[in-house]
C-alpha cells in the first residue's frame, strides 16, 4: 500500500527539480545579456570628461579640490563631479574597467587602452564655434585623437588586432548641451543667431554635423554607436540663476522645449540612418534627469534638487567652485554637483535607467 507521504514527497521532489531548472536558465540569461564587449570608448563634452581637459590650456577644468571629493582616494581627476561619471557606471557594468581614463593622459599604460578611452572635452558641442568659445576640444579633433589612438595600438596589437578590437567594441556619444547654453543663446548669440536665425534651423545643422560624425566613426570601425540626448536644459541651476525664477528655483520651460524638440529630432535621425553593419542607439537622459527633480525629495533621496552641492549652488562651474567655495557635507543629498554637472549618485541613477539600453548594445549581433 503507497504511503500517505509519498505524494507530497514527490510534489516536494518535483517543485525542487523546477525551480533548479528556472535558477539554472535564469543565470544562463544573465550569462547572455552580459556579453563583454573589448572596450568602450567615448566621445562628448564635460558630461563624459574626465580629464583630457587637464593637458590642454582651457578655462574649462576641475583637477582641483572639491571635484572628486568622493572619487576613488579622494582624487580631483578632471571629472567635473564629486565622483564617478555615468561611463565610468557603464564600463564597470559591461566589465571592461572601473573606469574611464583620458585619452590624453600621458601615464596610461597599455592595458589602459586596449580596454578603451575617453577623447571627450569640457566645453565642447556639435557646433565646432562651441569649442572655439571654450577652447576645448572640437569634436573633429576627439576623432582624429581615435585615429591616433588606431595607429599607437596597431604598431602593439597589430592591424587584424586593432580592426578586431574596434569592431568588438561600444562607442558612445554625448555633447549638444554646450551649443545652447554656451553658444546659442550665450557667448556665441551674436554669431550663431546670426547665421541660424531660429532654433529649427540650427537643430538641423547640429543634426547635420552629428550624422557627418556617425559617418566618419563608422568608416572607422565603430559598430555600436550610442547617442546620449539632451537633458532638461532648463532645468540647470546656473540656467534658473540667469534665466528663471530665482526665488522659487523654477525650471526654464522654454529651454526644457528646445531640448524635447532636440530630442526627437535626433532619435529620428538616429532611426533613419542607414549605414551597413552600423547599430545605432538613441539614450534618453531627459527623463531621468527630469524625475530626479520632480521626485527626488519625495521618491529618490534627494534633499535638494535644484541647487548645486558646491558654493552657492546657483552659478558656480569650474573655476568658480574650488578649494575656498563652501560645500555641502553629503553630495549625496543632491542632483547637483555645481551649477551644471550633476553629482555622482544623479549619474548612478542615470546609469540604472540606462541600463536596458546598455543591455540591448551588447546583446545586438
Amino acid at each position: 500500500m503507497e504511503s500517505p507521504h509519498a505524494i507530497p514527497n514527490i510534489i516536494f521532489i518535483l517543485f525542487i527539480w523546477f525551480a533548479f531548472i528556472i535558477y539554472v536558465q535564469a543565470q544562463s540569461q544573465t550569462t547572455v545579456t552580459k556579453k563583454k564587449p573589448s572596450a568602450l570608448f567615448v566621445f562628448g563634452d564635460s558630461t563624459v570628461d574626465p580629464g583630457n581637459n587637464n593637458y590642454i590650456r582651457t578655462p574649462m577644468k576641475s583637477n582641483f579640490p572639491p571635484y572628486g571629493r568622493d572619487f576613488i582616494n579622494h582624487i580631483p581627476t578632471g571629472r567635473f563631479s564629486n565622483g564617478r561619471l555615468v561611463t565610468d557606471f557603464i564600463a564597470s557594468y559591461i566589465g571592461v574597467k572601473d573606469t574611464v581614463p583620458a585619452y590624453l593622459d600621458p601615464t596610461l599604460t597599455i592595458q589602459d587602452l586596449m580596454t578603451g578611452v575617453s577623447f571627450a572635452s569640457a566645453g565642447s558641442g556639435f557646433d565646432p564655434l562651441t569649442a572655439t568659445l571654450s577652447s576645448a576640444i572640437k569634436l573633429e579633433q576627439q576623432l582624429e585623437y581615435f585615429k591616433e589612438y588606431k595607429s599607437k595600438m596597431e604598431m602593439f596589437i597589430g592591424k587584424e588586432g586593432i580592426a578586431d578590437l574596434i569592431n568588438k567594441s561600444v562607442f558612445m556619444l554625448s555633447a549638444g548641451t554646450n551649443d545652447y547654453i554656451v553658444n546659442y543663446y550665450g557667448l556665441g548669440e551674436s554669431v550663431t543667431g546670426v547665421l541660424y536665425p531660429n532654433v529649427t534651423s540650427y537643430n538641423n545643422f547640429l543634426l547635420q554635423n552629428i550624422e557627418q560624425f556617425i559617418k566618419e566613426l563608422a568608416n572607422e570601425g565603430a559598430r555600436k554607436i550610442a547617442m546620449v540626448g539632451l537633458p532638461p536644459m532648463g532645468c540647470v541651476p546656473g540656467e534658473i540663476t540667469l534665466n528663471g525664477d530665482v526665488s522659487r528655483r523654477k525650471c526654464v520651460e522654454s529651454m526644457c522645449s528646445v531640448a524635447t524638440e532636440y530630442n526627437v529630432l535626433l532619435e529620428n535621425k538616429l532611426k533613419g540612418m542607414q549605414i551597413s553593419g552600423v547599430k545605432l542607439y538613441y539614450a534618453d537622459i531627459y527623463k531621468p534627469i527630469l524625475d530626479m527633480i520632480q521626485f527626488g525629495q519625495s521618491k529618490l533621496g534627494f534633499d535638494d534638487v535644484s541647487t548645486g552641492c558646491c558654493g552657492s549652488g546657483y552659478i558656480e562651474a569650474a573655476v568658480l567652485c574650488n578649494m575656498n567655495s563652501p560645500v555641502c557635507d553629503d553630495a549625496s543629498k543632491y542632483v547637483f554637483w555645481d551649477s551644471v554637472h550633476p553629482t555622482e549618485k544623479a549619474y548612478q541613477y542615470i546609469f540604472t535607467t540606462l541600463r536596458p539600453i546598455v543591455d540591448m548594445v551588447l546583446n545586438d549581433n
